[in-house]
């Protein structure tokens, strides 16, 4: 496999110079397929896709079918697919949170309100499936229905396990449901596109799924380190809301029992009220668990670049290449 020098990579300009015209065909396709006849669901859903994000997950379906040598216009409809049941999952994910701020803006809960807002989150996942019908492809849907599936069930999981320290598989099998599993779809959608063989398609679902472990344990630990100016949203919410995560779970194996129970304080109040953030943060740093974390994704990210040894080099593979580089060392 080619090494991470200079030669090997793509920086993420290059990256999104690659795919420019696709994901603006895709933020296009977003907009008209947000459309609808009751003018509440057409404001949140511009509201939402005017919030912007990386747009990581259509990315990756484009570099997929790329790789498979798949161009047109299926590749772009389905990233306005993948972009939308997580515009979806996000909604939904903030009322439950009672989110105030996503991205560094109002979260669309705190506008419309919870009622409005869990309806235009059903309204988006069924306009996804509206679009994913016109592919005529009974495997397309079969993906996209197991998905929402795990995502939901991922969420449910998650809301039983709250305020309580859970093991280190569990907290694994709640980040793969709940993000691992979409980027793994993403990239699984553009090998069916492309009439990838079994086995490509199963080394590009491979790769989407080591990337989205990276991708969220990074998201955990920039949770408990990012400033909020950084993030857009307060820091520290996994532990306000509940949440126990790997460098958490991690502590939780090795600390003393004082140790333990200030942080398990922090998840059963779901507030820092005797226990400071700066008292966790001094805990996970004393027994190294921020770094068994960061060390965690890149195992993870290397898993990802090993999957697609295999395919034949191009420009696209080796911005592959490079992507799980770009999601661990990222700082929002």
């Amino acid at each position: 496999m080619e090494s991470l020098g200079t030669s090997a990579t793509t920086n993420a300009k290059e990256v999104f110079d690659l795919l420019r015209e696709d994901l603006a065909a895709i933020e296009h396709e977003f907009g008209c397929d947000t459309v609808s006849g009751v003018p509440v669901i057409t404001e949140i859903g511009e509201y939402l896709r005017a919030g912007g994000g990386k747009r990581l997950r259509p990315a990756l379906l484009l570099l997929s079918a790329k790789l498979c040598n798949k161009t047109g216009s299926s590749p772009v409809k389905l990233g306005a697919v993948v972009e939308i049941i997580h515009t979806a999952t996000l909604v939904h994910d903030d009322i439950i949170d009672e989110a105030q701020t996503r991205r560094g803006r109002a979260a669309a809960n705190t506008q419309w309100g919870n009622s409005k807002c869990v309806l235009a989150g059903d309204w988006l996942y069924m306009q996804a499936f509206k679009v994913a019908v016109q592919e005529r492809n009974f495997r397309v849907l079969d993906v996209l229905i197991e998905l929402t599936q795990q995502m939901v069930e991922g969420e449910l999981l998650q809301m039983e396990k709250l305020g309580r320290c859970i093991s280190l598989d569990e907290h694994f099998d709640l980040i793969y449901r709940k993000t691992a599993c979409l980027f793994s779809v993403c990239m699984r959608l553009g090998g069916i596109l492309g009439n990838a063989t079994s086995d490509q398609e199963d080394r590009l679902a491979a790769y989407g799924r080591n990337l989205g472990m990276a991708f969220q344990i990074v998201d955990d630990v920039l949770d408990l380190t990012a400033s909020e100016e950084v993030l857009g949203k307060p820091v520290a919410s996994d532990l306000r809301e509940g949440k126990a995560t790997m460098a958490v779970i991690h502590a939780l194996e090795r600390c003393t029992s004082s140790e333990r129970k200030a942080i398990e304080t922090v998840l059963r109040e779901r507030a820092f009220n005797g226990v400071s953030h700066a008292e966790v943060l001094a805990i996970l740093h004393r027994y190294g668990s921020l770094a068994d974390a960061i060390a965690c994704a890149n195992r993870y990210a290397e898993d990802a670049r090993k999957a697609i040894c295999g395919f034949p080099d191009s420009e696209i593979k080796r911005a592959m290449v490079w992507i799980p580089e770009f999601v661990v060392a990222r700082e929002k």
